[in-house]
């Protein structure tokens, strides 16, 4: 079944938050619905494997691994109606064209990816992303300090808050990060606005 018009869907927040978990929610209805699916991710995250979208629950889905999100075009079926892109704050500014292209052809994308990095900062496109969307699904997890809604993700190096200067991708799971609140994120070394 072919959709009428294009859509584009966000589901962001935090890492541990369920994003991917949502975003497999929604490719199972689609197929319930007939709809032909495409998954795409980052290459380098191998994270549960290389051809699959898996949640830190364990749910899982096909997914062709891109380097690059142009790729995406090429390797695309012609008859399908659903593309769901995984971990997008890793892409480029390639992935506002790409994405808006998809969406002008008619497709609906589902998009998953944290809102912000470790340090509270908006993370890559997602911002664009977000402010294109016709719906926006903006999750919270479990301050792992608290227990209260987590908005926020921290890096650990040691059990301790990593520095605002080092690097912003370390890919990486609960050894490395923890869903914090506002209140308990904290990020040495950051300067006050």
């Amino acid at each position: 079944m072919k959709h009428h018009r294009g859509r584009l869907e966000v589901i962001t927040g935090p890492m541990f938050c369920g994003k991917t978990d949502e975003l497999l929610r929604r490719l199972r209805r689609a197929i319930i619905a007939k709809q032909k699916i495409q998954v795409f991710k980052p290459g380098f995250d191998i994270r549960y494997g290389s051809e699959k979208v898996t949640s830190h629950a364990g749910n899982e889905y096909d997914a062709y691994p891109v380097d690059n999100i142009t790729e995406i075009p090429a390797i695309l079926s012609d008859d399908v109606t659903v593309v769901a892109i995984d971990e997008a704050q890793f892409f480029g500014k390639e992935i506002i064209q790409v994405v808006q292209d998809l969406v002008d052809k008619g497709i609906r994308v589902i998009v998953a990816g944290l809102d912000m990095d470790f340090r509270g900062v908006p993370f890559g496109e997602m911002p664009v992303l977000l402010a294109q969307a016709e719906v926006v699904d903006k999750l919270q997890a479990i301050c792992m300090v608290c227990g209260e809604e987590a908005t926020r993700t921290q890096r650990l190096v040691d059990s301790q808050p990593a520095y605002y200067d080092d690097p912003i991708i370390i890919v990486g799971a609960s050894e490395m990060y923890e869903a914090r609140c506002r209140t308990h994120h904290q990020v040495p070394r950051k300067e006050k606005e």
